[in-house]
C-alpha cells in the first residue's frame, strides 16, 4: 500500500528536495506551504507533489489535506535573521510536533553541528556531549529536545527521527555553496570562509534527501526518539579548488594552465558590519566553524540502511552549478561582494 508523507515547508530548497526524493521512491507527497505562495520556478514541471497552501497552525485543515501520512518531514525554516529566527523556531517546532501527532506519525528532522559549540571535538557522534556556545545552538538543542519529550511521552502518538548533517550544497540557492564559494566563480575567484586545509561536512541535498527516504522506509526499527548522522563528506578549501578547477576550464572561466583565485572572505569587514546588519552578526557568530575541523560519524545511520547515497563530488559540484544556471551566457554583471541574504546552514 502507497505511503504518505508531509511535507512541511515544501516551498524551500530541502523541502522540495526531500519531495522529490519520496515521490521517486513511490510516496504520496503533500506539501504545505504557506497560503498564497507560489511554487519556485524550479518545482513547476514537478506535479507529483499535492501542494496545499495552509498556515502551519491551521491543524484541521492540513490533519485533513495529510490524512492517512505516517511520516511528517520538518523542512520549515525562518528567515536568517536574529530577530525572525529567534522568534519564530520554536513556535515552529510546536506546530510540526502538534501535527505528528495528530496524524499519529513519525516527525523527522534535519539537524545541523549548531548545537556542539565552540569546544566541539572533531569526530561528532550521536552521544557527544552537547554544549551550543550561540543563540542559535542553544534552540537546536532545545527544538530536538521538544521532539524527544513528545516521542518519549508515553502516549506513543509522536515518534521523532533527527538525522544531522552539515552544510547543505545543491538543488538550489541559500547556502554558503552559491552565496559565498561559488558567486563569482565565473570570474575565475572562489571565496571561502575559513582557513584553506581545515576540513568541514557538507551534504549534497539528493543524497541527504534520498537518506530521510531510506530512514523513513526502516522507522520500524527504530526507537520512539532517535538521532541519527549524515557523514556527506570532508571537503576543504583545497579539495572545492580541486574539484572546482576541471568546471571552471570546461567553461571557460579560467584559461587551461591557470588556477582559480582563492580569496578569503572579508571578515574585518563583516565585524564592523555586523553592528548594524543581524544577518552578519549571526555569521560572524557562527565563524568558528569554519575553523574547526569537524567530521559526522555514521555508523549508526549505516547499520540501519546501508551505505549512504553518496554522489561524486565532480558530479555532485556540476549539477549543483547546473542548479544554479551557471554558464557564460549570464556571467556578466556580478557584484565581488559576498551576500547572505537567504542563507541557510
Amino acid at each position: 500500500m502507497q505511503e504518505t508523507v508531509l511535507i512541511l515547508g515544501a516551498r524551500g530548497r530541502f523541502g522540495l528536495a526531500t519531495a522529490r526524493a519520496f515521490c521517486d521512491a513511490g510516496w504520496r507527497v503533500v506539501g504545505q506551504t504557506r497560503p498564497g505562495a507560489k511554487a519556485p520556478a524550479e518545482a513547476a514541471d514537478d506535479a507529483r507533489m499535492q501542494r496545499v497552501g495552509i498556515d502551519l497552525h491551521d491543524l484541521p485543515a492540513i490533519a485533513a489535506a495529510a490524512k492517512g501520512a505516517s511520516v511528517v518531514v520538518h523542512a520549515l525554516n525562518p528567515a536568517y535573521t536574529d530577530n525572525a529566527w529567534h522568534a519564530q523556531v520554536l513556535p515552529m517546532m510546536d506546530g510540526a510536533i502538534a501535527i505528528t501527532r495528530a496524524l499519529g506519525a513519525t516527525l523527522m528532522l534535519p539537524g545541523n553541528v549548531y548545537n556542539f559549540g565552540t569546544g566541539m571535538p572533531g569526530v561528532l557522534r550521536e552521544d557527544t556531549p552537547q554544549a551550543a556556545s550561540t543563540v542559535k545552538g542553544q534552540l537546536r538543542v532545545e527544538m530536538e529536545q521538544r521532539l524527544q519529550r513528545a516521542a518519549e511521552d508515553g502516549a506513543a502518538t509522536v515518534r521523532g527521527i533527527v538525522i544531522r548533517a552539515g552544510d547543505f550544497f545543491g538543488s538550489g540557492r541559500g547556502t554558503w555553496f552559491d552565496t559565498t564559494l561559488v558567486k563569482n566563480i565565473r570570474k575565475g575567484v572562489f571565496t571561502y570562509p575559513g582557513p584553506r586545509d581545515v576540513p568541514t561536512p557538507w551534504a549534497y541535498l539528493p543524497d541527504l534527501a534520498r537518506t530521510f527516504v531510506a530512514v523513513a522506509a526502516q522507522r520500524g526499527r527504530l526507537q520512539p526518539f532517535e538521532v541519527l548522522h549524515f557523514a556527506g563528506r570532508q571537503i576543504s578549501a583545497h579539495q572545492w579548488l580541486d574539484t572546482l578547477k576541471p568546471v571552471a576550464i570546461a567553461q571557460g572561466w579560467v584559461k587551461p594552465g591557470s588556477q582559480l583565485k582563492l580569496n578569503r572572505l572579508p571578515w574585518p569587514i563583516i565585524r564592523l558590519g555586523a553592528l548594524v546588519n543581524p544577518i552578519w552578526r549571526a555569521l560572524l557568530e557562527m565563524r568558528y566553524l569554519w575553523e574547526t575541523p569537524h567530521a559526522l560519524a555514521n555508523s549508526k545511520l549505516t547499520a540501519l540502511i546501508g551505505p549512504e547515497p553518496h554522489t561524486a563530488l565532480p558530479q555532485a559540484v556540476r549539477f549543483a552549478l547546473e542548479d544554479l544556471g551557471m554558464s557564460n551566457a549570464n556571467s556578466v554583471g556580478e557584484s565581488d561582494a559576498p551576500t547572505f541574504a537567504g542563507l541557510k546552514r
